[in-house]
């Protein structure tokens, strides 16, 4: 049995898996983002109390966290964008300090969308597949490597952030300071600002969001089929450009833009026959992601378990 850590913006949460990626007890609280690094440090403890009423943590043979970025793997910190007060916080010296923990666990530290990649590669859409580029795309673009079969994080843990690829070198300017990112096109944010720019307004009383525009491309409205054809063809570009150099096999799809299914999927396959014109990378399938909302809490067990993990420095050769 592993125990996982999935720390966001919106929640905190805990499971323990066991060896098969199954999710046996699960527990949840909401993230304080705004408050104290204190406040938050004591919900985390929280959530591994909650953990530890379920078990016997003498049975419990590993630790992994997923956590929002950026995070640095090697020093064990994460300065997650949307929980300010966490910067360069010691989160994997704060849950090893927990004294529920037994001794000798040490925690293993993701960023929350190569947990995704690990958890499709080892019980999701990417299974079978050794070299895979799986992408978050929600309020933000994330993404996650596997290559060679093995998990690959980078020596900081960010490998695979395509959201800050850029598509468009006279692009809008991004918060990470280059221009014309993929994220400024094709996340939720981006699809639903853009739609609401060409005269589209979703129904009154709601709020202009990714899944209203998709509604509205259902039913025909042709600003939020743009918005969503606007978002599929920055994403075919980077996708296709990471294939071009990685020579990826997959992209598995997650996260809540990719709820819209078709609206969003139809246009991405129809743009990567374009992006991807070489004859290895022709073959490129594109899926959606298979796992819901325990996909961060799954890698991170697949971390523990070492099912996936690559070494963060390669042995030289000669």
């Amino acid at each position: 049995m592993y125990a996982a850590l999935d720390i966001g913006g919106t929640k905190i949460a805990g499971a323990l898996v066991d060896d098969a990626g199954s999710v046996l007890h699960r527990v949840e609280r909401p993230t304080p983002a705004r408050e104290s690094a204190v406040r938050m440090a004591r919900t985390v403890d929280a959530v591994i109390d909650a953990l530890a009423v379920h078990c016997d943590w003498d049975g419990v043979r590993g630790m992994g966290i997923a956590s929002a970025g950026p995070v640095d793997t090697a020093a064990g910190t994460v300065s997650p964008v949307n929980i300010p007060s966490w910067r360069g916080f010691p989160l994997v010296d704060c849950v090893r300090a927990h004294p529920v923990l037994p001794v000798g666990i040490e925690p293993v530290l993701l960023g929350d969308a190569v947990a995704v990649a690990a958890a499709e590669h080892w019980r999701g859409a990417a299974r079978g597949f050794d070299n895979v580029l799986c992408m978050v795309v929600s309020t933000g673009v994330g993404g996650g490597f596997v290559l060679n079969g093995r998990l690959h994080p980078g020596p900081s843990g960010n490998a695979g952030h395509i959201g800050h690829i850029s598509v468009a070198f006279d692009g809008p300017p991004c918060a990470c300071g280059a221009r014309g990112c993929v994220e400024g096109y094709a996340s939720g944010t981006a699809i639903a600002r853009h739609a609401v720019r060409a005269g589209w307004a979703p129904p009154a009383g709601e709020e202009p969001t990714a899944a209203a525009v998709a509604v509205a491309a259902r039913a025909g409205d042709e600003r939020a089929v743009g918005a969503y054809d606007r978002s599929a063809r920055a994403l075919a570009a980077a996708i296709a450009g990471t294939a071009t150099l990685l020579e990826v096999e997959v992209a598995v799809i997650g996260g809540g833009v990719a709820q819209a299914g078709d609206v969003l999927f139809t246009p991405l396959r129809r743009h990567l026959r374009d992006f991807a014109a070489l004859g290895f990378v022709s073959g490129l399938q594109v899926r959606p992601a298979a796992l819901a909302g325990d996909a961060g809490l799954v890698g991170a067990a697949a971390a523990a378990r070492g099912h996936t993990l690559a070494p963060h420095r390669q042995p030289a050769v000669g």
